[in-house]
């Protein structure tokens, strides 16, 4: 992480136990987590936004719209 504030700065709420549980598995933490326990409060409605974007009701399929975003991840070189 770039900013090393951030990446220990967690002040709790959901987005800290998802990393605090991804990291007792040994798994990797997606940074983006890392902003959103940060400043939840700030950052609550684009967690809402893009879960309702990629879950709501849509006449795709959910697992079309994933693919579609690491489609897209992919060709802008980010690792998805």
């Amino acid at each position: 992480m770039f900013l090393s504030e951030v990446e220990h700065g967690n002040s709790g709420g959901a987005y800290s136990r998802l990393i605090n549980d991804l990291r007792a598995a040994g798994h990797p933490v997606p940074q983006i987590m890392h902003l959103f326990a940060y400043k939840p409060d700030r950052t609550d409605f684009l967690s809402r936004f893009t879960q309702s974007v990629m879950r709501g009701p849509s006449p795709l399929p959910a697992g079309f719209r994933e693919l579609i975003a690491a489609f897209t991840s992919r060709r802008n070189d980010c690792l998805f």
